[in-house]
């Protein structure tokens, strides 16, 4: 079989011809890296800019309120240690427990340090996503930070970033959003949702490779952090080696620590590139999710993903039988070139560019026997 069905951009996003830009794109990188002269700094730096000018084009953010990062853990990690003290301590931290583990990880370890109570708002008996309302019930005037998950990991559920971000406006709390899930399939502006910082990655539905996060920050908060976890590119002119002159960049450069991973930041600039040119990807992701959903319902196959399209991202989930050996499948499955992934009994499926009507119907006549 030739033309594999992907069902992955939850996990690694895919494109025409990606393999072949990112090898020109790195290519591009090994002759100035290797070049006998001095050139390499402002070169790379040029163009980890254009990677960074591609990602406020995509979320509306204002210039000079976003930088890399190697990934969303050590974004987040970056922002709690830059807050002022009394901004979490003696306070709660609010995040639903269907966010991604890593950040209730990371959460859960600085917890006593920084002096704050990890509230985590359970998933109800039964079902497979937090409410919106139980996050509103929960969310008090003491709650320092809530990190909301745009859309989540195991269920594809899109929260209602409106309705959330006004109930943090008045509680008086800071309020981040990981955007990880959704951004590059579900439209997402700053300008609609103005969160005090986002977090993500370049992966899953940008297409890119691992290394490229973000962090985006409000520029007056910008002004109040400063991140413990500093390096020479911290500073305006990151060249200044003196010891004694260490000052914050007056923008979100104070969020780059020691060197930063430009070559993955160069290695996601086709993707970048190739997504803002697409002009249908949701449309195209719509027709083949509803496409799974009707026929998950034709072979009885409970959903763990909402049926609203207004309350679900790009991806599907299904909750396979208890006596399903999970792993077995996914294996028997990939025999077939039929890629997907399952995080316990939960079957996730992710319709992608590269996907088509045809593969949906390889994956389900496969399936269906299997379960």
């Amino acid at each position: 079989m030739t033309d594999p069905a992907y069902f992955l951009y939850h996990s690694i996003g895919q494109y025409p011809g990606k393999a072949k830009d990112m090898a020109t794109a790195l290519a591009g990188f090994s002759d100035i890296w290797g070049a006998y002269n001095d050139e390499q700094w402002p070169k790379v730096l040029g163009q980890r800019h254009e990677f960074l000018s591609l990602w406020r084009r995509l979320i509306d953010a204002p210039d000079r309120t976003l930088t890399s990062a190697e990934n969303v853990t050590t974004a987040l990690f970056s922002i709690l240690g830059g807050l002022p003290k009394d901004r979490l301590r003696g306070k709660r931290v609010l995040i639903a427990a269907d966010c991604f583990p890593s950040l209730h990880f990371l959460l859960n370890g600085v917890a006593d340090r920084m002096g704050f109570t990890l509230h985590t708002v359970p998933i109800r008996a039964g079902e497979f996503w937090v409410r919106d309302e139980d996050m509103l019930d929960a969310w008090g005037p003491d709650v320092g930070l809530a990190l909301l998950t745009f859309v989540t990991s195991t269920s594809s559920h899109r929260c209602d970033l409106t309705a959330l971000l006004a109930h943090g406006r008045d509680m008086g709390s800071l309020i981040g959003i990981d955007l990880t899930q959704g951004i590059g399939i579900i439209p997402f502006s700053l300008k609609d949702h103005p969160a005090d910082f986002v977090i993500s990655t370049s992966l899953k539905w940008l297409c890119g490779t691992p290394g490229a996060g973000i962090i985006q920050m409000r520029h007056d908060l910008i002004e109040q952090v400063t991140p413990e976890l500093r390096g020479w590119f911290s500073q305006d002119n990151p060249f200044s080696w003196d010891l004694d002159a260490f000052d914050y960049a007056p923008d979100a450069r104070r969020f780059d620590h020691g060197t930063p991973s430009i070559m993955a930041c160069l290695g996601s600039v086709p993707a970048l590139k190739w997504h803002a040119a697409q002009p249908d990807l949701l449309a195209h992701n719509r027709d083949l999710t509803d496409l799974i959903i009707e026929h998950a319902d034709n072979a009885g196959i409970q959903l763990a993903t909402p049926r609203d399209t207004a309350q679900r991202g790009g991806s599907v989930m299904m909750k396979l039988p208890d006596n399903t050996d999970t792993q077995t499948l996914v294996t028997q499955l990939r025999h077939q070139q039929i890629h997907v992934d399952c995080r316990g009994q939960i079957l996730r499926l992710s319709p992608g560019a590269i996907t088509t009507q045809t593969h949906v119907e390889m994956l389900f006549q496969a399936l269906n026997p299997l379960i």
